[in-house]
């Protein structure tokens, strides 16, 4: 039977040790570029080479992450790189832009690629297009049920997400970053715009406050049996940028559930399991779209939680009280949920005033007031422990791993001694000195084992031995110890040999520009929609099916289609924007179709594939600055998003509970962003336009100028277009 992967993440070497220690079949990493994790430790080209090895000696696979959205002057590097990470025996890369996994699967057909949840592979169409295509695995949308999952009938292998952060946007589909915070999330350094506070405006006025953002921390153990029953390859922790406890701690856990799983088909999710996975970290668990929860947001905080651990119950200017629900040690850190403030209990007192090491669950404590926080503000606030020096101290103990090796020692008085050693799956075989006739004391069988089972430093313990030993024989114990060295080096270099270096092309671009641009104009309702006939745009992109059904007998009118497809209608003759990848694959051989800026194209690579599949326009990323989009060779396809609020973020279900009225989200620097709930999906939208009208003349062979209108009505709409038209 094949068994699930346990997949976790490592950010640094501590990590990686830790994964490998407590039981991963298989870890996820990433170099200092081109990763979605850009703010980890992450590892350097010669610790890339290291961990790759570190994790064969255990039977460990290693995946190394390239799954940022690549500009033109990035591309070349990233496949220099994928090259490098090929030779040195990465077991799979994980990818996201859509142009190198096209030029990985041609150019470097044996190095398997993971397609990642970034490329927003959400259902079955796009699943069986990266099957087609090669691809090993792909990485599902955090979105999807399990069930979903689960029927998706096409044979490539399947990763899900089950424990750790969530996002509150589909993943690569999220803009927040980019456009407030001035980092990509889609080049890896998001800046947690989810993870702020915000108050809810309905018609300007506040009806909610808080993280109205923030996710609850996904955690499936309790339903891991339900998990593990499906046709799922792969599950996979997220947690690149946490500690190595709690690396520790989360694979210790999977790893025991799911072998308690394969041994006796039952699996047991305790208390004291949930306890010591809340105390390493947790924004409060929630099972997550996999089981179809609603309630993922914690709008009380965005921190880490901990466990509940008592109430204040007196407060001076020089000592907290505590009454204890839990034991505590000197060295926890605290926080007080009351006003979010926390602490490392460097001094601990008892009732007595004496300092002391740790209390119990119903003393009362004493820890010093170090901010002179009020009375008012911390009587009765919940207590809450945040670091358990006494779980950390035990996830940091030693742990070493061994694995079984079997050997086969044949002494022949003589002839040279010989020992074969092999896991199974490889063998390494050494010849040493002559085996000579005994003049006093032969040497045993007893003995030979016990030398030839002095493995010290190594990973591996002797299994089974074979000695084939002609009586009256004689070894030195050094060459019997030579010997099982030899044999060893041998074996790990059968085990360990990496890939041919191998020959790279520089992929070919076309070069194209477009002597005359056309325009386009996405409208939201009639009074635009007929501005933009009157003026004779090229291209007007409807949001509403209703709308475009009217007006469709115009050859430039095409309907956006949604972002996120559980399954297809069946269309044909129709003018079509695609908004995911999986529209186009569906709908480009019998309709005409042109790509949204969400396919994050920032590369000729990229607008190549789309080409080939048929795209008639391709909307370059609205995060390409003037120097980016200079570098793009294949203008004449393209399009450019000149004025418009992008779609910051796409989230599952109506969060808000939206009904009627005009919302917005409205930040600590009075950004209001709109929102549109509409199909049991939230869009959250840029606070302004991005306006580069005055900046046309930059953009000369381009394709196609774009505008986006939100709320403008007939007066601004004809503006916006008079000054498109003469700044051409």
């Amino acid at each position: 039977m094949k068994k699930t992967e346990l997949l976790i993440p490592v950010g640094n070497y501590e990590m990686l040790e830790a994964a490998i220690y407590n039981g991963a079949d298989a870890i996820y990493l990433g170099g200092k570029q081109f990763g979605a994790r850009a703010y980890a430790d992450n590892f350097d080209y010669q610790q890339l080479k290291d961990a790759v090895l570190f994790c064969h000696k255990y039977n460990v696979k290693c995946y190394v992450t390239v799954n940022t959205m690549l500009n033109n002057d990035e591309f070349m590097d990233a496949i220099s790189y994928l090259k490098y990470l090929y030779e040195i025996g990465v077991d799979a890369v994980i990818l996201q832009d859509i142009g190198l996994i096209h030029y990985t699967r041609k150019n470097i057909p044996l190095l398997d690629v993971h397609v990642s949840t970034q490329a927003h592979c959400h259902n079955a169409i796009l699943t069986k297009y990266f099957y087609d295509l090669g691809c090993k695995r792909v990485v599902y949308d955090r979105e999807m049920s399990l069930d979903s999952i689960n029927s998706i009938d096409i044979p490539i292998e399947k990763e899900i997400f089950v424990y750790g952060a969530l996002c509150i946007c589909y993943s690569g589909n999220c803009l927040f970053s980019a456009l407030n915070g001035g980092r990509s999330a889609n080049k890896g350094m998001c800046v947690g715009s989810c993870r702020l506070p915000y108050k809810l405006l309905n018609d300007n006025k506040i009806v909610d406050s808080g993280y109205l953002l923030s996710t609850k921390d996904l955690n499936t153990l309790p339903k891991l049996k339900d998990i593990l029953d499906c046709n799922i390859d792969s599950l996979k922790v997220e947690g690149r940028m946490k500690s190595k406890e709690y690396v520790a701690l989360v694979t210790r856990t999977f790893r025991k559930m799911i072998d308690d799983y394969y041994a006796s088909n039952s699996v047991v999710y305790n208390n004291l399991d949930n306890e010591k996975l809340m105390k390493v970290y947790n924004r409060e668990f929630t099972l997550g779209y996999l089981f179809n929860e609603r309630s993922i947001i914690n709008k009380k905080t965005s921190n880490h939680q901990g466990i509940p651990i008592g109430k204040v119950i007196s407060v001076n200017n020089k000592k907290i009280g505590i009454k204890l629900n839990s034991d505590v040690s000197q060295g926890d850190a605290i926080r007080f949920a009351s006003i979010n403030k926390g602490m490392y209990l460097n001094c601990l007192y008892n009732d007595k005033g004496l300092l002391v090491s740790s209390l119990k669950k119903n003393d009362v404590c004493f820890v010093d007031n170090k901010d002179r926080v009020m009375y008012k503000d911390l009587i009765d606030s919940d207590v809450l422990k945040t670091i358990d020096v006494l779980l950390s101290k035990e996830l940091n103990q030693p742990v070493g791993k061994k694995l079984p090796l079997d050997m086969k020692f044949v002494g022949r008085v003589g002839k040279q001694i010989e020992l074969e050693v092999t896991d199974g799956y490889y063998k390494g075989r050494a010849v040493g000195s002559e085996c000579l006739t005994a003049i006093k004391q032969p040497v045993s069988k007893e003995k030979v084992i016990e030398q030839l089972s002095k493995l010290g430093n190594t990973p591996y313990y002797l299994n089974d031995c074979n000695i084939l030993l002609e009586d009256n024989s004689f070894i030195n114990l050094k060459d019997l110890n030579q010997l099982r060295r030899d044999a060893i080096l041998a074996f790990e270099d059968n085990k360990f040999a990496i890939n041919n270096r191998i020959e790279i092309k520089n992929p070919v671009y076309s070069v194209t520009k477009s002597d005359k641009q056309k325009i386009s104009i996405l409208v939201r309702n009639a009074e635009q929609l007929n501005v933009a006939l009157a003026n004779n745009i090229d291209f007007i992109y409807v949001t509403e099916y209703e709308l475009y059904l009217k007006y469709k007998k115009y050859d430039n009118v095409y309907y956006v289609l949604n972002r996120v497809n559980d399954s297809y209608n069946d269309l044909s003759g129709e003018r079509l924007l695609a908004t995911e990848f999986g529209s186009l694959i569906k709908y480009s051989s019998n309709n005409v179709v042109r790509t949204d800026y969400g396919f994050n194209v920032a590369n000729d690579s990229t607008i190549a594939t789309l080409e080939k599949n048929n795209a008639r326009g391709i909307c370059l990323s609205v995060e390409m600055d003037n120097h980016l989009l200079s570098n793009i060779k294949n203008k004449m396809n393209t399009e450019i998003l000149v004025y418009g609020r992008p779609l910051c973020m796409i989230i599952k279900n109506n969060i808000f509970n939206i009904n009627g009225g005009k919302y917005y989200l409205l930040n600590d620097k009075n950004q209001k962003y709109p929102i549109i709930a509409k199909d049991n999906f939230t869009y959250i939208y840029n606070d302004k336009a991005i306006n580069l009208l005055d900046k046309i003349s930059q953009f000369k062979g381009f394709g196609t100028l774009r505008i986006d209108l939100f709320d403008e009505n007939m007066s601004d709409t004809l503006k916006i277009i008079n000054m498109l038209k003469n700044g051409r």
